[in-house]
C-alpha cells in the first residue's frame, strides 16, 4: 500500500471550508466500494455523506465503471461549440423525459453553483431581451444556500449563511423570510403574506425568485411544507416572476420524490442539477428551463445565451450520468429510499431525548440531528471515524444523506453512533 504525505498534505493543500492555520484533519482513503471508504491504515468506514450528496448508488459501481471505460477508449472530451455527441444527446434526452413538465431545453454545465450562475444569468439576459432591463434583481428564501460563486452567493443567506463577509461586493437582492410551516405539519397560509407585499412592491425590479424546493440544504437542512412551493408557483405567475428551482441536492430521489418539485406538483421556469447527476464519479450539472425562456433569451441583442464553460458537455462525465440515470430508472431507489426514511425515524428521533439535541428532522434519505451548541468538527469526526462512520457536520448539524444502496445493518451503525454522539454530549 502507497504511503499518503500526509504533512504536506496539511501543508500545502487548501481543503474545502478549513483553515490554513489550523487546519481540520484529513483521513486518508486509498479506495472505496459500496458505501465504505478504506482508509490507509486498513480500516473501513461507512460513508453518511454520500460524498456530499452525490453518491447515490455507492462506490465503484460496476455499471457506471463500464460507461467510463467504454467512453475512455472512444474519447474524454471534445468541445462543445459546434460539435455534439451521443453521449450529451442521450443525457439530455433522458433529463428531459425524467424531470417536470416543460422543461424542454438543456444547458451542460461543470458543476452546482455553475449551474445556478447561468440560472440567473438565463434569468437576467430573458427580461433584457423582452426589452425590460430593469427586472434583474432577484429573490429568495432566508436560511437558503445556492453555491460558493459570486452570483450563487449573492441569493444565499446574506446573515446566516457562509457569505455574509463577501457582502459588500455581492449584488443586494432580496430575502424573504424563510417557510416557516414543517414538513407534515397543517399548512398555515399567513407566512405568505410577507412575499406578497415584497413581490408587490418590488415585481417590476424582480427577474426570478430562486429557492431549494422543499428541503432548505447547507443554509439549515430545513425541511418545510410543499404548498409553500405552489404558492410560490402563482406567485410568481400572478406578477410576471421567472421561478428557479435549485434541485442540486434534492434531485435524483434523495427526499423520495425524483424531484422534490414533485412534492408540491410544480414545474419551474429554470431548474438547476448537479452532484448525483453523474453518481458522484465526475463533475457535471445541468440547468433545464422551458421554450418560452429559451427563445425569450434569444430574441434580442446579442441573439445567443452568453455562456460557454470549457468543459460543457463532457463525454466522459455524460456518459457516466446516463449510466447513473439508467440505474434511477429501474426504480429501486423508491423503495431504498422510503426503507432508509422509515429507519431514519425509527433509529434517530430517540435522540430528541437528549438534552444536547434541540430537533431532529427526517425526509427521505435525509437525516438530521441538530444540536443546541455548534459541534466540534473534528471532535465529532474523531468520535465517529474511531467508530467505523465518516460524517461531516457544520455550525450546530449533525446530518447523514447516505447512498441509496446502503443496508438496513450498515445504517445501523450510523445511527447508533449518533445517538451515542448525542448522549456523550449530554452527560
Amino acid at each position: 500500500m502507497s504511503f499518503i504525505d500526509t504533512q504536506f498534505d496539511t501543508q500545502h493543500i487548501w481543503h474545502p471550508y478549513t483553515s490554513a492555520i489550523s487546519p481540520l484533519p484529513c483521513y486518508p482513503v486509498v479506495s472505496a466500494s459500496g458505501v465504505k471508504l478504506t482508509l490507509e491504515d486498513g480500516n473501513q468506514v461507512i460513508d453518511g455523506m454520500s460524498s456530499w450528496w452525490a453518491t447515490v448508488h455507492g462506490y465503484n459501481h460496476p455499471d457506471l465503471n463500464a460507461a467510463a471505460e467504454t467512453q475512455l477508449k472512444k474519447m474524454s472530451h471534445v468541445m462543445f461549440g459546434g460539435i455534439t455527441h451521443e453521449p450529451a444527446i442521450e443525457l439530455c434526452r433522458k433529463l428531459i423525459d425524467m424531470t417536470p413538465d416543460g422543461l424542454n431545453r438543456v444547458f451542460l454545465a461543470d458543476s452546482g453553483s455553475v449551474a445556478v450562475e447561468v440560472s440567473m444569468k438565463m434569468a437576467v439576459q430573458y427580461w433584457a431581451c423582452q426589452g425590460n432591463q430593469n427586472k434583474h434583481k432577484f429573490i429568495a428564501p432566508r436560511n437558503g444556500y445556492h453555491g460558493d460563486t459570486f452570483a450563487a452567493m449573492s441569493v444565499s443567506d446574506p446573515t446566516n449563511g457562509m457569505h455574509s463577509l463577501f457582502a459588500p461586493v455581492l449584488n443586494q437582492q432580496l430575502f424573504a423570510p424563510a417557510p416557516q410551516t414543517r414538513f407534515g405539519q397543517a399548512w398555515n397560509e399567513d407566512e405568505m403574506g410577507p412575499l406578497t407585499d415584497m413581490l408587490e412592491s418590488h415585481h417590476h425590479e424582480i427577474a426570478a425568485m430562486i429557492l431549494e424546493p422543499v428541503v432548505q440544504g447547507a443554509g439549515g437542512m430545513r425541511m418545510y411544507h410543499p404548498q409553500y412551493l405552489r404558492r410560490v408557483r402563482q406567485l410568481c405567475d400572478q406578477y410576471g416572476i421567472l421561478l428557479i428551482c435549485d434541485e442540486i441536492a434534492t434531485g435524483f430521489g434523495r427526499t423520495g420524490k425524483l424531484f422534490a418539485c414533485e412534492h408540491a406538483n410544480i414545474s419551474p421556469d429554470i431548474l438547476c442539477l448537479g452532484k448525483a447527476l453523474t453518481g458522484g464519479y465526475m463533475t457535471l450539472a445541468a440547468t433545464l428551463c422551458n421554450d418560452d425562456v429559451a427563445m425569450g433569451v434569444c430574441q434580442g441583442e446579442p441573439g445567443v445565451f452568453m455562456h460557454g464553460p470549457t468543459y460543457m458537455g463532457n463525454p466522459l462525465a455524460c456518459a457516466v450520468a446516463n449510466a447513473s440515470l439508467s440505474v434511477l430508472q429501474r426504480n429501486e431507489w423508491q423503495s431504498q429510499v422510503q426503507a432508509i426514511e422509515h429507519q431514519l425515524k425509527e433509529e434517530l428521533l430517540p435522540c430528541l431525548d437528549a438534552d444536547s439535541v434541540a430537533d431532529v428532522r427526517v425526509l427521505g434519505a435525509i437525516g438530521v440531528i441538530e444540536m443546541r451548541s455548534p459541534v466540534d468538527v473534528a471532535a465529532v469526526q474523531r468520535f465517529c471515524i474511531n467508530r467505523g462512520v465518516w460524517v461531516r457536520p457544520f455550525g450546530k448539524l449533525v446530518y447523514i444523506m447516505p447512498p441509496f444502496i446502503i443496508s438496513r445493518e450498515e445504517l445501523s451503525q450510523i445511527t447508533q453512533t449518533l445517538n451515542e454522539l448525542v448522549y456523550q454530549a449530554t452527560a
